[in-house]
């Protein structure tokens, strides 16, 4: 199957049909700067609603639904943010939302699901990629929404390219971690489209290198995935969403563990912000980029789901 990146004419109609529900989250100058010419930006999508990006995406996608698809009740795969952003829609429009998560998705996680309204289907983690691999949703009754392939969520995501442009038009880097590729494409697609010199650099765990390894190939490729950053912790990179993140991404940054980890800290002390693992990837790929290199740069901060057992670990470190 052949996708479509999004139009920049599509984000927009998107952005209007998130207006009341989707926050307009500010984009903020770091405490921490080292080149006042290089300024780092952080936008913060730790505080949409759900904590989460995800809102964007998936809001967008159940909101252009047919009344009739929404009644079969909602279905998606997610390692805990998709998920929350579909109990919500659930609750926001009186339908049911279910989950297949991986057992280890972080216990705040799946109580947040269920909090919302959610039903959360815990099988072991290989079970969740068969059932992506095989599109084991076909033989479900549900109104299915793919996290990375569903254009509408990929429109969705579009927003927050649109937003960051436009709270600050010098912008020249933009960061953004990358699992599935459903966020990175959006937000390139809306970057590109205002200000096509803008780079778009993806930033993934270097213990779970999907897409660096596919474009270093030369085509989707699945690696071995071990990381704390659970949101990104996805180990290919599929057909339909390969050519798009080649065509649109400028560059891959991989970020170790234990430089995620206190790049966590340096958020939580420093900045007073709160960010899960995924988020502080793009935290940490800015500061380490040197400054003549990434100029005025934003890195999208993507959530702040964290587990508080690894919260504990990170600030003793």
């Amino acid at each position: 199957m052949t996708i479509q990146h999004p139009t920049l004419d599509e984000i927009r109609a998107a952005a209007e049909v998130q207006k009341g529900v989707v926050r307009r989250t500010p984009l903020i100058a770091a405490q921490r700067q080292l080149d006042r010419d290089a300024e780092i930006l952080l936008k913060l999508e730790t505080l949409q609603p759900i904590t989460s990006f995800k809102l964007r995406g998936i809001f967008h996608a159940v909101a252009t639904m047919t009344e009739e698809d929404r009644s079969r009740g909602l279905s998606t795969v997610s390692a805990g943010n998709t998920a929350q952003a579909l109990a919500w829609c659930g609750r926001h429009f009186g339908v049911t939302a279910r989950s297949l998560m991986p057992e280890t998705a972080p216990p705040p996680k799946i109580a947040k699901v269920e909090a919302l309204g959610g039903t959360p289907v815990l099988v072991p983690t290989d079970e969740v990629f068969r059932f992506l691999r095989e599109s084991g949703w076909n033989e479900e009754p549900y109104s299915f929404v793919h996290p990375w392939i569903d254009r509408r969520v990929l429109v969705g995501h579009g927003s927050l390219g649109l937003e960051i442009l436009e709270q600050d038009a010098g912008v020249e880097t933009i960061y953004v971690s990358v699992g599935g590729g459903g966020l990175a494409v959006g937000v390139a697609s809306a970057a590109k489209a205002l200000r096509p010199q803008v780079q778009v650099i993806a930033v993934e765990p270097a213990t779970c290198p999907a897409l660096a390894t596919s474009l270093e190939r030369g085509r989707p490729t699945e690696v071995s995935c071990q990381t704390i950053s659970d949101g990104v912790a996805v180990p290919y990179i599929t057909e339909e969403m390969y050519p798009l993140l080649e065509g649109l991404i400028d560059d891959v940054v991989l970020i170790d563990e234990e430089r995620t980890r206190k790049a966590l800290r340096e958020l939580l002390l420093e900045e007073k912000l709160l960010v899960e693992p995924s988020g502080a990837l793009t935290y940490a790929a800015a500061l380490d980029a040197p400054p003549f290199v990434r100029g005025r740069a934003a890195c999208v901060l993507s959530g702040a789901s964290v587990d508080p057992a690894l919260l504990r670990s990170v600030l003793d470190g």
